[in-house]
């Protein structure tokens, strides 16, 4: 069995900073791109960014310049640091990683998500 956590959400001032950490644990032979997505109140589920095994990162046009995804493959963990946050930012922030398990099986997972509220 493999599990997502999320953690490092919060309430910050606009202008502000935090940072996301996606901790996967379990049956994992192998994880590949790994990718951070976000649900506001009312909204479908976005992409913020993504990373793939070997670093390469891509990010949505309202968060480039602002956020950074990062990973630790030895920890099996992932990571958002949020800057300059502003208030359209707030939203449910869930991780979501391709794992190769134990079995060889290639399975999507999803963590059960952060909240990041910014206010004005």
């Amino acid at each position: 069995q493999v599990r997502l956590v999320e953690s490092g959400g919060g309430l910050v001032q606009a202008g502000g900073s935090l940072r996301l950490s996606c901790a996967a644990s379990g049956s994992i032979s192998s994880i590949n791109a790994m990718d951070w997505y976000r649900q506001a109140p009312g909204k479908q589920r976005e992409l913020v960014a993504s990373i793939t095994s070997d670093g390469s990162t891509n990010y949505a046009d309202s968060v480039k310049g602002r956020f950074t995804i990062s990973r630790d493959n030895a920890q099996n963990t992932m990571y958002l640091q949020m800057n300059t946050l502003k208030p359209e930012d707030t939203a449910v922030y869930y991780c979501n990683a391709g794992i190769v398990t134990s079995t060889r099986s290639w399975v999507y997972y999803w963590g059960r998500g952060t909240q990041v509220t910014v206010s004005s």
